[in-house]
C-alpha cells in the first residue's frame, strides 16, 4: 500500500458517518451514509455485475446521467490511480455501494475511492444493501433516483419528482469531443506509413484508441456532429463508431453519417456504434428493464456457435428488421438480443458488447484484429 494511499483522507469514512439515503421514483427508500462530495444528485439508477474495474466504470462515457450500483459488495480495495481512468472525467451522475473500504492496498493506488469521489464532485452514498436494490430493480426496470445528503425521505421524493427524466435527452453531446484531435497515449508518434483509422467519438472510451495505437494506427478522434465527407477527407483507412450514452433513437444525424460511411471505407461499430449502424440499416430500437452491464455476457457467434464471455454497458438494444446486405451475425443468449452485425458485401461489422473491456474480459479483442485486417486491405 503507497503512502499517500493510506493518508489521503483527513475525513474518512472511520471519521465521519453523516447519514445519506437514495430514494428511487417509485417511493422505495434506501438508508445509507454519505460518501464522495456532500450534496444531491439525480439521475436513472443502474446496477453493473463488475467485480471489479470501478474506476473504469465512473468514468465510461456510457454511464452519462446514470447513478451506478455495483453489486459486488466491496469497492475501494485498491484504491485509484489516474492510469485507471478511460476519459477525462468521472461520468456517473451519483455512486452506490455496500461497502466502502478506506484502506486500500495496492503499490499504483494514489487516493481512496472515496477521495477521488470527493475531487471530482460526485455525490455518493454506502451501507447501501445494493442486493435488495438490484432485485428491486430487476422486478421493476430502471428508476430514476436521487442520493441526497440533506434531506428527509419526503423531502428528496418531492424534488425527484421535479426533475428531467433520463429518457429524451441526449447525453451524446455531453461527452463526445468538441474538436478533432490525434490520440497518441501508446507508441511512438507516426512515422508516416501507419494507416489513419478515424473515431467518431459518441463517448469513446480511452482503451479503444489505445489498442489501435498499439495495432500500428494513426487514431483521429472527430465530434459525433462531423459529416461523412467531412469524415472521408481525412482519407481514413477504416472509421469506427464508438460507445456512448443514451438512446440511438436521439442520433438521426449519427445515422445519416454512418450511411455515408458504408461502402466508402471499412467500418467497425461497438455498442452505440452498433445501434446506430442497425437504424441505418432498418433496425428499430427498444429500451431494455434493467439494461446489460458487467463483465460477465454470454455472447453466441451464430457462424461458428463459439460462445464468448463479454463486458457490456447499455440500455438499449436494436431488432433484427434488416434491410439490404446485413445479417445478424451474434446474440446475448440471456435474452436472444441482437449482439454483433455483418455486412455480407462491404467490411463493415459492429458488435453490441465492448470488445476493449476496461472492465472485463479480453475474450473479444481479437476483433479489433479483424477490423485492422479490413482496414490494411483498403490502405
Amino acid at each position: 500500500m503507497s503512502e499517500a494511499s493510506s493518508t489521503d483522507d483527513s475525513s474518512s469514512l472511520l471519521d465521519r458517518r453523516e447519514p445519506a439515503r437514495l430514494a428511487l421514483a417509485d417511493g422505495r427508500i434506501f438508508e445509507g451514509v454519505a460518501i464522495g462530495a456532500p450534496g444531491r444528485t439525480t439521475g436513472e439508477v443502474v446496477f453493473t455485475t463488475s467485480m471489479m474495474g470501478y474506476q473504469e466504470a465512473l468514468t465510461d462515457p456510457s454511464f452519462r446521467g446514470q447513478v451506478l450500483t455495483m453489486t459486488y459488495p466491496i469497492q475501494g480495495n485498491y484504491g485509484t490511480n489516474a492510469n485507471a481512468d478511460e476519459s477525462a472525467a468521472i461520468q456517473v451522475r451519483g455512486f452506490v455501494v455496500r461497502e466502502l473500504t478506506d484502506l486500500p492496498s495496492h503499490w499504483r493506488s494514489t487516493h481512496t475511492l472515496d477521495a477521488y469521489l470527493k475531487q471530482n464532485g460526485i455525490t455518493g452514498i454506502a451501507d447501501v444493501d445494493t442486493r435488495a436494490l438490484t432485485r428491486h430493480l430487476r422486478s421493476h426496470g430502471v428508476l430514476m433516483g436521487t442520493i441526497t445528503h440533506d434531506e428527509t425521505a419526503e423531502e428528496a421524493l418531492t424534488r425527484l419528482r421535479s426533475e428531467p427524466s433520463y429518457e429524451g435527452k441526449d447525453y451524446v453531446g455531453e461527452v463526445s469531443t468538441p474538436t478533432s484531435y490525434e490520440f497518441d497515449g501508446v507508441n511512438a508518434p507516426s512515422d508516416g506509413d501507419r494507416p489513419l483509422v478515424v473515431v467518431l467519438d459518441l463517448g469513446v472510451k480511452r482503451n479503444i484508441m489505445r489498442i489501435l495505437r498499439q495495432q500500428g494506427c494513426d487514431v483521429t478522434a472527430v465530434p459525433h456532429t462531423t459529416t461523412a465527407e467531412d469524415i472521408l477527407s481525412l482519407n481514413p483507412a477504416g472509421v469506427l463508431l464508438s460507445p456512448g450514452p443514451g438512446d440511438p433513437r436521439l442520433l438521426d444525424d449519427v445515422v445519416t453519417t454512418s450511411r455515408g460511411l458504408i461502402g466508402r471505407t471499412p467500418v467497425m461499430g461497438i455498442c452505440l456504434g452498433h445501434q446506430v449502424v442497425g437504424r441505418a440499416f432498418g433496425a428499430g430500437v427498444h429500451k431494455l428493464k434493467f439494461g446489460h452491464r458487467g463483465a460477465n455476457h454470454p455472447v453466441r457467434d451464430e457462424r461458428t456457435g463459439r460462445v464468448y464471455i463479454t463486458s457490456q454497458n447499455h440500455g438499449y438494444a436494436i431488432d433484427d428488421h434488416l434491410e439490404g446486405d446485413v445479417r445478424v451475425s451474434q446474440v446475448h443468449l440471456n435474452d436472444d438480443t441482437v449482439e454483433g452485425l455483418e455486412h455480407t458485401k462491404e467490411p463493415v461489422f459492429t458488435i453490441q458488447y465492448h470488445a476493449e473491456a476496461s472492465p472485463g474480459p479480453n475474450d473479444t479483442e481479437f476483433l479489433f484484429d479483424r477490423f485492422m485486417a479490413a482496414v490494411r486491405r483498403d490502405d
